[in-house]
């Protein structure tokens, strides 16, 4: 984010492109107005002018609805916060009801883009296409599920793919540690994990249980990750999973699982989700409504969220796309 010290006039962007965009504004306008020792005056001055009437082009009033994954959100935060420095007279608005909560709103034609966690479901296509509703699918980043435990736990030092299946399938039978290896302690387990509205659910399921939406129903549920953060960071015997980035925000209250899929344990990092090597990689997208995107603060929005993504994907703990991915994003867009 934007901040300004008074005292010696440095600026700090989390974005190095809108960095470069309003200090040359910046300085065009302070350069017009005086030279030499008024110069840092002219520039405090000429910061607040910029501010107040806006940088960017679109129409003042203009609304951007967004809601969906809760995964996707700490992305779309920080483009949105940062668009909006460059254009203030544009309002963003983020909800966080779950992929398939954000479906239900955008195949109703509420909301102008859904940020999802996994691919859209044929029937939330039936249901756009019931709707009259048309859009783009684009692609933003990698995530990697994270399989966490509290990290005053010193026994779990893996799961398997199989023992994960056996902990969250549908009737299990697992309540202590010890009904998932041997030696582990005969203490009872603590689940936490995101709602049936989640992306991250429909992708953990279909992917350690070979069906989307079978789980047990026997867990602290939860659409709110924070939420399911605060809650393995306070519970020794805590079990969770959600996106990467929470985690890597977290990494003093939480503990990764590396999981073995066949090929040894594997833990979760940038690098094993690029390269897709950890088990349950995958892609994370937004979808936008093309008629929305006829409106110019929508379009906007949308490029200048594909032109950054890589930077804020990174910024905020995900995987950034391959420039190669990107452009092809972008070249959907057009």
């Amino acid at each position: 984010m934007f901040k300004f010290h008074s005292q010696n006039g440095i600026y700090h962007f989390r974005s190095p492109y809108v960095k470069a965009k309003v200090l040359s504004k910046l300085h065009a306008v302070a350069g017009r107005w005086c030279e030499g020792t008024m110069y840092r005056k002219a520039l405090f001055l000429a910061l607040l002018l910029i501010f107040t009437l806006g940088l960017g082009c679109v129409d003042d009033g203009s609304v951007v609805l967004i809601d969906g994954s809760s995964t996707v959100f700490p992305i779309t935060e920080a483009v949105a916060e940062e668009f909006q420095i460059v254009n203030p007279s544009v309002m963003i608005t983020a909800g966080v009801s779950g992929t398939g909560g954000g479906f239900k709103k955008f195949c109703a034609g509420e909301i102008d883009i859904n940020g999802a966690s996994r691919p859209i479901k044929e029937s939330e296509i039936t249901a756009c296409e019931k709707n009259g509703v048309e859009y783009i699918e684009l692609m933003v980043a990698y995530d990697g599920i994270t399989v966490v435990v509290n990290p005053d736990n010193d026994f779990v030092d893996y799961l398997t793919v199989e023992e994960l299946g056996e902990i969250w399938k549908p009737e299990s039978r697992v309540e202590k540690w010890s009904d998932v290896r041997p030696g582990w302690p005969d203490r009872e387990i603590f689940l936490a994990g995101p709602d049936t509205d989640s992306g991250t659910f429909d992708y953990f399921t279909e992917t350690i249980m070979g069906e989307s939406g079978a789980s047990r129903s026997d867990y602290t549920k939860s659409s709110d990750d924070d939420m399911l953060v605060r809650a393995v960071a306070g519970e020794k015997d805590a079990l969770g999973y959600f996106g990467y980035a929470y985690y890597a925000e977290n990494q003093d209250k939480l503990k990764a699982v590396p999981i073995d899929a066949g090929e040894g344990p594997m833990y979760p990092t940038p690098e094993t989700i690029e390269k897709k090597e950890y088990s349950l990689s995958r892609p994370l997208f937004i979808y936008v409504n093309t008629e929305s995107l006829e409106r110019p603060e929508v379009f906007a929005f949308v490029e200048y969220y594909l032109q950054n993504s890589g930077f804020f994907a990174k910024d905020v703990g995900y995987v950034s796309l391959a420039n190669e991915t990107k452009n092809e994003m972008l070249e959907r867009l057009k």
